[in-house]
């Protein structure tokens, strides 16, 4: 009887630290929120050496204003370039959105954005270097990745992702391949492990990361088979592939075809309908964009937790990839495109006033290939 009465007395003393516990984190959630600021207020003096560049104080496409910041200057191990092109990507949107809410969790911001600047994407030419570097020279022209890049200069450092423009591409091709290129080439050749005489489906062939995936897997020696709209049939097949399904007339996940790699650009699938058109040891690959019945509040993460529960009892492989943008894989698809090889897609180009519509544009979600920021 005395046991049982200590048993009560846990039950109910740890019931009431968890509710504690539960109503000390909404409370400090909602200070949290409330107290959720940026730079915004604190730079309204006029800056002494103006640029202009894309800022927002506040979540929503409405909130992108052009104006005069601070001209960044380089530290030890950067370089200054002057942007001449930069890209849109989901990855953009998102940001600008604050979704899937989950990310304002995560230290984007709760109730507002924490980094004030947009962009990642870029391509320009060198005009100065810090005294720590030695790879890059005032003139050289380089592309690559860096957050705010919807503006006239930015500051990478030179190790990071950042390599030589391409003789033979422009700078508003060039501007397009951080992001997608790099996720385009890690999903294949990293997650995929894509060999020679492989069979390949890419859902989602005529958009930024599958006009680079068509193209790369090709390179690798795959048999590419590409899924798109009618409109994009023609374009993705000049991209190299081998098959083309056109989604308005036939559904992939119903064909009798079996593939060693799914690259899912558009999760417009369920997962068990895509392990049906695997290989037993084959591979699927969500690209972390996600897909259009996406929880507001999780995104794909519900996805990718759907495949790590199922992935011990399956022999397929089935995950999410996320981009690593590093010098050695610009470098890469720089020989790449050089070698003819690669070609980016450029649906679209915008000036940098226009950038909230060019980001409405992509999230149509209708744009064949990249769309492009120029700053000429």
């Amino acid at each position: 009887m005395k046991t049982k009465r200590i048993l009560k007395s846990i039950l109910k003393w740890t019931s009431l630290l968890i509710l504690f516990a539960l109503f000390a984190g909404v409370i400090l959630i909602f200070i949290a929120y409330w107290r959720s600021t940026n730079d915004c207020d604190r730079n309204a003096a006029a800056p002494t050496n103006p640029m202009k560049a894309i800022v927002y104080c506040d979540y929503g496409l409405a909130n992108l204003k052009l104006e005069d910041v601070e001209k960044p200057v380089p530290n030890d191990d950067q370089i200054l370039v002057k942007v001449r092109a930069a890209s849109i990507n989901p990855y953009d949107w998102h940001f600008i959105e604050g979704t899937p809410y989950i990310m304002r969790l995560m230290g984007v911001g709760l109730r507002k954005p924490k980094d004030t600047r947009l962009g990642v994407d870029f391509a320009g030419t060198v005009e100065a270097v810090g005294k720590n570097v030695t790879q890059f020279k005032p003139g050289d022209e380089v592309f690559g990745g860096r957050g705010g890049a919807f503006a006239e200069y930015l500051c990478p450092r030179a190790n990071r992702a950042v390599a030589l423009k391409p003789a033979n591409l422009t700078f508003e091709q060039a501007a397009s391949v951080n992001i997608a290129g790099i996720t385009a080439l890690q999903a294949l050749r990293d997650k995929g492990n894509v060999q020679a005489g492989q069979k390949i489906l890419i859902n989602g062939a005529s958009g930024g990361v599958g006009t680079f995936a068509v193209q790369i897997a090709k390179s690798f020696g795959a048999d590419v088979t590409g899924v798109c709209s009618t409109r994009n049939v023609d374009l993705v097949r000049s991209l190299g592939a081998d098959h083309v399904i056109d989604y308005t007339k036939e559904d992939f996940a119903k064909g009798e075809q079996r593939y060693d790699v799914i690259l899912d650009n558009v999760p417009n699938h369920s997962l068990s309908e895509c392990r049906r058109i695997l290989n037993p040891k084959g591979k699927y690959i969500m690209i972390g964009g996600g897909g259009p019945n996406d929880s507001r509040w999780v995104g794909p993460f519900g996805r990718v937790i759907h495949a790590l529960l199922v992935s011990p009892f399956i022999s397929q492989k089935m995950g999410m990839m996320m981009a690593d943008a590093n010098q050695k894989d610009l470098t890469i698809l720089g020989d790449l495109m050089q070698s003819g090889k690669v070609t980016p897609v450029i649906d679209r180009t915008y000036k940098l006033s226009e950038v909230p519509a060019a980001i409405a544009y992509l999230e149509q979600g209708h744009a064949r290939g990249k769309v492009v920021i120029t700053l000429e």
